[in-house]
This record gives structure tokens, sequence and C-alpha cells, in this order.
């Protein structure tokens, strides 16, 4: 180990952009305690013809990092984030309204979903980008047409793929979870998420290390 030099300056930081305008990921990601960027990447979210849920979450994850980082002139890294529910080979995307939720909690009552959320991490500047998914196995309760109608009326989580929040009110319609990273069902899997910013060159705790140095003069 060579130590640095007086006058030696630490490799400057890259940004950490988080490529969703997502409240769940913001509030997850904002978790680390490091500073980020916003930026939405407006993106088609639509699953092409015979994909799998898996291979969508996969491919539209990687489709964000890619759109937002090609808007970043700078040495940026870019967390881009998709989750798709899947109901036996089906996906189950965000319901919007009321109608909708309810078809999808009628359809899930009793049964297991996998939740699937995948992280592209990319970082133009090195040719960094990689992507990983966390499956999350869901079993759903044998609800009543009221109960779901209440739960909807009280949360509306019509943003929400699966039309559930587990960590609101959502986790009285849930039998078991099945998961390897707590956060992953919320939308952001921070130990995957971690991981791959390390792998791009950006240490959590070694920034955040950085950020608690007080300024040399």
């Amino acid at each position: 180990m060579h130590a640095l030099r007086p006058d030696a300056s630490p490799t400057p930081s890259p940004r950490l952009v988080l490529g969703s305008t997502s409240p769940y990921r913001r509030e997850l990601l904002a978790r680390l305690g490091l500073p980020f960027d916003i930026a939405s990447p407006e993106v088609d979210e639509h699953p092409l013809p015979a994909e799998t849920p898996l291979q969508t979450a996969l491919r539209l994850a990687t489709l964000k990092a890619r759109a937002v980082a090609a808007r970043c002139p700078d040495d940026a890294v870019v967390i881009g984030s998709d989750q798709v529910a899947d109901l036996d080979g089906m996906i189950l995307g965000k319901p919007g309204d009321h109608a909708r939720a309810k078809a999808q909690l009628q359809a899930m009552r009793g049964q297991t979903v996998r939740f699937h959320t995948a992280v592209c991490v990319k970082r133009a500047t090195t040719g960094f980008e990689q992507t990983q998914v966390s499956t999350v196995s869901v079993r759903f309760r044998a609800l009543s047409d009221e109960a779901i109608d209440t739960y909807l009326r009280l949360e509306q989580p019509y943003d929400c793929a699966g039309s559930a929040k587990c960590e609101g009110l959502g986790i009285v319609l849930l039998e078991r979870i099945d998961s390897d990273d707590p956060t992953a069902l919320v939308g952001l899997p921070l130990i995957v998420t971690t991981g791959l910013l390390q792998d791009a060159g950006l240490d959590v705790l070694v920034q955040l290390g950085r950020l608690a140095q007080p300024c040399q003069t």
C-alpha cells in the first residue's frame, strides 16, 4: 500500500444518476446517503411480443440506463431499473385505475406471483454496463372482494405493478414473501445495486468517507 503524497488528491468521484422518476426508487436510493441526480428515461415500456416477464424487466432496465447515460456528457454512473409482476407467465403492469387494480388482485388471490426487479448500472466513460435481476416470490392470501375494494380505496396503489404496496397496508394482502433482498419488492434491490455500483467504480462506503472528511485548506 502506498500512502498519498501531501499534494495528491483522490480520483474525482463520478456523478450518480438515478434513471427513474419513481418516488419509491428515489426513497430507497436515498437510504445510502449519497447525493444523486434524477433523470427521466423516457422510454417505451411496453413488452415485446413473445417476451417473458423476466426478459421484459431486464431489457427495460438496460434501456432506461442507456437512455439516461446518453444524455450525460460527464462522468456519470447511471442506474436504470424496472419491475415486472409475473403471474404464471402473464405480465401484470401498473394498473392505473381502480377497476384494473381490482382485476389484478382478484387474479392473484391465493396465488404465488413473482416480482422481477432488474437493475442496470452503466458508466459510459469506462464502457461499464451490467444488468442483474432480483426475483421475489409472493404468496397472496385468498382475499374477498370486500377486502380488495377496501384496500384499494385506502392505499390507491395504482402506480405499482401488481397493485400492492408491501411497505404499506398491502402487507395485509400477503401470506408469504421469499426474497434474498428485502428492498427488491419495493422497487430497487439495494444489495444488487450497491454491488453493481462497486463494480462500476463507485464504492458507497468509500464515497461516504470522502464526503465526511473536512475540507483541507
